[in-house]
């Protein structure tokens, strides 16, 4: 009985911590190499309307990393981007552009923020800003998305098209985006293992919640 009894202690030690992008889409990576570096895309004309703003005021970016002894929620806090819609047009026509401040991110830890910040991690002295700069926005998309967005997203130096589902919807003037993805790290070079009794997964969740207006 005794030992029926440690065997119950010990199994959740031994099943770990879950993994929270295990029940997420996953977003699509082209590996290959991508395009060359494009014109900007002309500004949005009056009759259309200004581009509309968000920043981490009104909207958050946030990461979920996990290790087997348990998960860590990073935000960053310091973000800015502008979703480019004339009045009236269909959702599929904007274009979306966000610029983050790796210097600015905060996890649940203070001796994490400082680990993530150096070059295991985001390399931030070296590489400040993650970007992305989307190119496409289809209707439907995964786990009931109303799009997929299709952009270049520029992580750790390394720039590489990504796709991931997204529900995008007008909120009288302004336009909300909501999106829960997961990206593999070892992707965009951040190949950190982790201890060896504590390894970090490779999938992050990415949550994104945007207000523009």
């Amino acid at each position: 009985m005794m030992k029926f009894r440690i065997l119950l202690l010990l199994a959740p030690l031994s099943l770990g911590c879950s993994d929270p992008a295990a029940d997420k889409p996953a977003a699509s990576v082209d590996n290959e190499a991508p395009p060359p570096e494009q014109a900007p895309a002309p500004a949005v004309t009056e009759q259309a309307g200004a581009p509309l703003s968000f920043t981490g005021a009104g909207s958050s970016i946030h990461m979920v990393g996990s290790k087997i002894t348990g998960t860590h929620e990073v935000e960053i806090k310091d973000f800015k981007g502008e979703i480019a819609l004339a009045k009236d047009a269909p959702l599929e026509s904007g274009r979306v552009n966000v610029v983050m401040q790796m210097g600015s991110i905060e996890a649940d830890h203070p001796k994490l923020t400082k680990h993530l910040l150096a070059d295991d991690f985001f390399a931030a002295a070296a590489h400040p800003t993650c970007r992305f700069e989307s190119t496409a926005i289809a209707k439907g998309g995964a786990d009931g998305a109303s799009h997929s967005v299709t952009g270049q997203l520029t992580l750790r130096g390394v720039r590489k098209s990504i796709q991931f589902p997204a529900t995008i919807e007008r909120e009288g003037a302004a336009v909300k985006v909501k999106a829960e993805f997961s990206i593999n790290r070892k992707d965009f070079g951040i190949v950190y293992p982790g201890k060896p009794d504590d390894l970090i997964r490779d999938d992050v969740l990415i949550k994104l919640e945007l207000r523009a207006q």
